[in-house]
């Protein structure tokens, strides 16, 4: 997992926990890494469940909803990071159906060992689309946040409904009704 999603997950944290909370979750994990990280660095996937779960434990909020929180603020990074890339874009699902084929790739050209979640276009029209995401990871709330954000920075507003394929959420078809 690249060090981008890290680093600002420990910056979300700090953000809204204190810098207390970062030190808590890093030192309540048994990291490879020590917790330190670059954004340009790869790190173990455990690494970021491991901080998920001891930060779920201390706030009491479950990992999905840390991963639509935390979604909604990486958001932000890609938009003040890559504005270019949204910019190609005039409508949320476009810009949705397009992440495999156009946004993967753009993001395998700046991180060439990326594993990325894969997303299956099954069906699209104007104004709704069936994808099925797949990922060894289970962070179908993470997409889920994303695609929320997505809508918004169209002014947009949509109802995205979860479907687990697998139980364990390995994958997950999203249905995506532009409102």
């Amino acid at each position: 997992m690249k060090g981008i999603v890290f680093t600002e997950f420990l910056d979300l944290v700090e953000d809204k926990f204190g810098l207390e909370m970062v030190d808590k979750i890093i030192s309540s994990s048994d990291l490879e890494s020590g917790g330190v990280y670059t954004s340009v660095g790869t790190y173990k996937f455990s690494e970021m469940l491991q901080l998920l779960q001891h930060l779920s434990a201390n706030t009491g909020i479950a990992i999905d909803d840390l991963l639509l929180v935390y979604a909604e603020h990486f958001f932000g990074v890609l938009e003040e990071s890559y504005p270019g890339l949204l910019a190609t874009y005039s409508d949320p699902i476009d810009l949705l159906s397009s992440i495999e084929n156009h946004i993967h790739i753009e993001v395998q050209k700046i991180y060439p060992d990326a594993e990325l979640p894969t997303f299956e276009v099954i069906e699209k029209t104007n104004d709704s689309l069936i994808m099925i995401y797949k990922s060894s990871r289970a962070m179908h709330h993470f997409g889920l946040g994303l695609m929320n954000k997505t809508f918004e920075h169209f002014n947009a507003t949509a109802t995205i409904v979860l479907e687990k394929l697998k139980e364990d959420g390995t994958e997950v078809k999203f249905i995506i009704n532009k409102n």
